[in-house]
């Protein structure tokens, strides 16, 4: 079992930078895909990207590719986002979670530990 703490939400401009991170206890870690997903006000929750097990491949959805970048340190158990450009449709609330099935789960259904999530608030 892994638990998921996410960090690093805020308030920035249209354009500007963010970087989350999701921190997860337990020493099994890499043994698990990594995924990012949002969901927006009065939306369905969406992926955004997803690493493997080993950190090497990476899948984006295609509202983000080219601005946002998932990568993970299996040494420090966490997860990261980074976040460039962002744009007002950014705007959701952020949540990692973990998985157990091998290659780049995209689907919720594929994702058995959720964290509780951090708020992300692009301006205009």
């Amino acid at each position: 079992q892994v638990q998921l703490a996410e960090f690093g939400g805020g308030l920035v401009q249209a354009g500007g930078s963010l970087r989350l991170s999701c921190a997860a206890s337990g020493r099994t870690f890499s043994s698990y895909a990594m995924g990012w997903f949002r969901q927006a006000p009065g939306k369905e929750r969406e992926f955004v990207a997803c690493t493997g097990r080993s950190g090497v491949g990476l899948y984006y959805s295609d509202s983000v590719k080219g601005r946002f970048t998932i990568s993970r340190d299996n040494a420090k158990n966490t997860v990261y986002l980074q976040m460039n450009s962002l744009k007002p449709e950014d705007t959701a609330v952020y949540y990692c979670a973990a998985s157990w099935v091998l290659g780049f789960p995209r689907l919720e259904s594929e994702y058995g530990y959720w964290g509780q999530g951090t708020q992300v608030t692009v301006s205009s």
